[in-house]
């Protein structure tokens, strides 16, 4: 049985960092492509970066790029989300999300989900 595990959420003041992770168990991560998602309060659930199972196909929201890394360490089979440069619209409870198949960076269709971490940003 494939699990996701999140952690490295908390509270945070504007401008501060925090890294996440996404520690796997029940698969190889090598063969699987890892989304982060978040979802606000009161706000549907989007998609944040993504990182393909061979880690060459990367992509990141228009509101994170250049603030957030996404990297994956198969050996350790957890996957990185370092955030930076922090704001209170940051905050929101983070997800990551697993899709086997075809190597890529997927924002749908993925199969498996964590429990989530919560981010709160403050001003």
């Amino acid at each position: 049985q494939l699990q996701l595990a999140e952690s490295g959420g908390g509270l945070v003041q504007s401008g501060g960092s925090l890294m996440l992770s996404c520690a796997a168990s029940g698969f190889t991560l090598k063969n699987v492509n890892i989304g982060w998602f978040r979802q606000a309060p009161g706000k549907e659930r989007e998609g944040v970066s993504c990182i393909s199972s061979s880690g060459r196909s990367i992509d990141y929201q228009d509101s994170v790029k250049g603030r957030f890394t996404i990297s994956r360490d198969n050996a350790k089979t957890v996957v990185y989300l370092q955030m930076n440069s922090l704001r209170p619209e940051d905050t929101a409870v983070y997800y990551c999300a697993a899709r086997t198949g075809s190597s890529g960076c997927y924002y749908s269709g993925m199969q498996y989900w964590g429990q989530g971490t919560l981010v709160t940003v403050s001003s």
